[in-house]
């Protein structure tokens, strides 16, 4: 039983994984692939290192602190990262696809001063 919930989280991750390479391929600006890429790889890094956490404990009988930590560091690290490379190539001024609809950052871009 135990080795059938680790295959469900270690394929989960690796299924979350390769939708997110997908999207990265897919999606027409830095925006979309960011999105693509922060949302998927992180929840299939998490499912994969679930997946190795709960094998050490149900397996091999060894609390892996470690790969708490690992998890803990990608769930906040790794948004976090995505957020601040999108804000910065907004404020670089690098282009929104001609598909996107909205922009909510528009009004504000417009007040402030060019460089």
């Amino acid at each position: 039983m135990v080795e059938i919930l680790i295959s469900i989280f270690l394929l989960l991750g690796s299924g979350l994984s390769l939708l997110g390479s997908f999207g990265i391929l897919r999606f027409p600006d830095v925006y979309g692939r960011l999105h693509s890429a922060t949302k998927s790889a992180t929840l299939g890094v998490i499912g994969i290192l679930t997946g190795t956490f709960i094998y050490f404990i149900a397996v091999q009988g060894v609390f892996a602190g470690k790969i708490l930590l690992g998890i803990l560091f990608v769930f906040l690290t790794a948004p976090l990262a995505g957020f601040m490379i999108s804000r910065t190539a907004y404020r670089m001024n690098v282009k929104i696809s001609d598909r996107t609809v909205q922009d909510d950052l528009k009004k504000y871009r417009e007040n402030t001063p060019e460089k």
